[in-house]
């Protein structure tokens, strides 16, 4: 039987809403017992005391300080402590578990995941700011405190499935999947007229709408690839991505004898959850199976990088090394953003991503010295302002 005492960062979203449900699901069946030392949320008051009246945590955070009155009374009568703000969820991070899902997006994700990392604690991570922006760092972080990392991402979970640490030596490649998200097939012309309802139209995920633009446009690939090299260990010349439709094969690594590994599934954020909540055991619950006579046929092609020009750059990004994974991550944030709001074209997300990153190397943008999570968002927000001002001077003509 599983039995972990947990942080769950993030638990309202749909990550760490997938958590808690399997959580209850491996209780049900017997298969786990969980003590859950810390829950945190960002402005939803019912669902956060509702989690809290299930798990009795020692402590909730609620990011939004003018809300912890509210919990504070939704709460009354329990033994829960309550805290509120950015810099009460990054002393959370730090209470002692076993296990931290680190699900928080954004900056505030990147300072707790990094707070988490000193613990000792297995680190689920899926806060892609945390490797994105100070990945080599995190995981030396991780390993000085006697802790690891499990990715949370589907396409990581995968490869670290069924990639042999011990022995790196062997493996001659990483194969990401992608989806090819809605415009796979759209002609270069017809995506200067796409809006944002139909970038958020994926066809096999359910996402939120700024994820769902990244998958769009493909940034999203590129931020996963940026991530894999530092997971693993790899350079990006042996990092290859393939479009794959159906989601099935969430990603593949090769060996060098020719052999190929891959790890297959229904779409599903709950098995990598599942995976990384288990490991190194597996936990079972009622996931859908995978019926391959039924799905009768697995497809594949190269993706489009005149289509999809994000992919590139990122690339070119992981290669320049410093700040330009940073940089990448800034600027496809805040384009993706502004493209939501109908400021900026679809197409124009690209031409944001690169013009930030020819502005942000002229002007010497540099990480400091000290903290390498502050430097990190030090260099996130310089880059940030950098592309607010180029989406000012471009208009929604792609």
């Amino acid at each position: 039987m599983i039995s972990r005492r947990v942080s769950v960062l993030g638990s309202t979203g749909s990550v760490g809403t997938s958590t808690l449900e399997l959580m209850e699901a491996a209780e049900a069946t017997g298969s786990g017992r969980f003590e859950v030392e810390v829950l945190t949320g960002g402005r939803n008051v019912e669902k956060l005391a509702e989690q809290c009246r299930r798990w009795k945590p020692k402590l909730v955070v609620i990011a939004d300080e003018s809300r912890r009155e509210s919990l504070s009374a939704a709460l009354a009568g329990t033994e829960t402590e309550v805290a509120a703000g950015a810099s009460a969820i990054v002393e959370a991070a730090t209470r002692p578990a076993d296990w931290v899902m680190a699900s928080i997006v954004g900056a505030a994700g990147l300072r707790s995941a990094w707070a988490a990392a000193s613990t000792g604690a297995t680190l689920a991570l899926a806060n892609k700011e945390s490797l994105v922006c100070c990945g080599p760092a995190l995981l030396d972080r991780v390993a000085k405190s006697g802790g690891r990392i499990i990715p949370v991402d589907s396409e990581h979970s995968a490869i670290f499935q069924v990639f042999t640490a011990e022995r790196p030596e062997r493996i001659e490649r990483l194969i990401l999947t992608a989806s090819g998200g809605p415009f796979r097939q759209t002609p270069l012309e017809a995506m200067r007229s796409i809006t944002p309802e139909q970038a958020v139209a994926h066809p096999n995920w359910s996402m939120g709408a700024k994820i769902s633009v990244d998958s769009a446009s493909m940034a999203n690939k590129g931020l996963e690839l940026i991530e894999a090299a530092y997971l693993f260990g790899m350079p990006q010349s042996k990092i290859d991505v393939v479009i794959h439709p159906e989601s099935i094969v969430h990603s593949l690594v090769e060996y060098v004898d020719g052999s190929t590994l891959a790890q297959l599934g229904p779409p599903d954020m709950k098995t990598p959850i599942a995976c990384a909540l288990s490991w190194p055991d597996r936990m079972p619950w009622p996931a859908k199976k995978l019926d391959l006579a039924t799905i009768g046929k697995l497809t594949f092609e190269a993706p489009d990088t005149q289509r999809f020009p994000a992919l590139k750059l990122a690339r070119e990004a992981l290669e320049a090394g410093g700040v330009s994974p940073i940089v990448f991550n800034a600027a496809n944030e805040v384009a993706a953003f502004a493209f939501l709001d109908r400021r900026l074209a679809f197409l124009n997300i690209a031409a944001v991503i690169t013009e930030t990153l020819e502005r942000a190397d002229s002007v010497g943008l540099a990480i400091g010295d000290g903290d390498a999570a502050e430097s990190a968002l030090a260099v996130d927000e310089a880059a940030r302002a950098i592309a607010r001002d180029i989406v000012k001077s471009l208009d929604l003509a792609a």
